[in-house]
């Protein structure tokens, strides 16, 4: 398990499969000419060549303890391009009671350590389920202080229209910085092939093919990283929310997270 280190943001209107994978290691072999017939054979040099560290921020949208302190949580904050907005809210839920915050804290543990076998640092957000926030704008400062190749914060929607489904991808639109443009929209979009190679169903019901830029999002507007909210689908639709509250569906939320985020960082 990586080091977690304390480091997205309320949902939009605001434990794992181990893949363990085996690196050949590159060797290189330096036997130089022989001096004499009877002379020992030289020692062998050998050189292993090892990725270099890469980091990826995960950002478990909302706290357990968010409800239990409404006036903490309503505190404005900054959300960027000079506006402002709560410091958190609670998230939605299913209709059976099951909170977003349990299920973004469940996936967000199994895609840290899915990604943690494969040699990726990862930086959360927050430390547990328990607590309250942190807020927002903190949230995007942590990932800002990293050295970040991405920012992902899981979340799952709570649509009230009838037979609203399906996850999306939201990425910064406008774009207030260079990481915001290209590297997120390229971010988003592999995140999105992803869950539907793994077999769920763009929205339909919010946004364009399972993308949807926003610009109503501290975490993405805040972000000198390139960041993205994944909504996994909508808590308020009883089918899915079946999958959304079941062991073998956070899983495969999970796992279709963590394989996209090595595909971006090319492992």
């Amino acid at each position: 398990m990586v080091a977690v280190g304390l480091v997205v943001a309320g949902c939009g209107g605001e434990p794992v499969a181990q893949h363990t994978p085996v690196l050949d290691p590159i060797v290189t072999v330096g036997i130089p000419p022989s001096t004499s017939a009877s002379s020992s054979p030289p020692p062998v040099a050998t050189t292993t060549s090892t990725p270099p560290p890469v980091v990826i921020v995960l950002n478990p949208g909302h706290n357990g303890g968010n409800g239990g302190h409404p006036d903490e949580i309503a505190r404005q904050v900054p959300a960027g391009a000079g506006k402002t907005k709560e410091c958190d809210t609670t998230g939605t839920q299913t209709n059976a009671g099951y909170p977003e915050h349990a299920f973004t804290w469940d996936v967000t543990l199994r895609v840290r350590d899915a990604l943690a076998i494969r040699g990726v640092t990862v930086v959360m957000t927050r430390e547990n389920d328990t607590g309250v926030g942190p807020c927002v704008d903190e949230r995007a400062a942590i990932a800002n202080r990293s050295d970040a190749v991405a920012v992902v914060s899981i979340h799952a929607d709570g649509s009230e229209a009838a037979g609203a489904h399906g996850f999306h991808v939201a990425y910064p639109l406008p774009a207030l910085n260079e990481a915001q443009g290209e590297p997120s929209l390229r971010l988003a979009t592999v995140l999105r092939d992803g869950l539907s190679k793994a077999g769920f169903a763009p929205a339909n019901y919010i946004g364009q093919n399972g993308l949807d830029g926003r610009g109503d999002l501290a975490g993405l507007s805040l972000s000198e990283k390139p960041s993205v909210f994944v909504e996994c689908g909508n808590m308020r639709d009883a089918a899915e929310a079946g999958v959304l509250g079941s062991e073998d569906g956070k899983q495969r939320y999970a796992i279709a997270i963590a394989t996209a985020l090595l595909t971006y960082i090319g492992r």
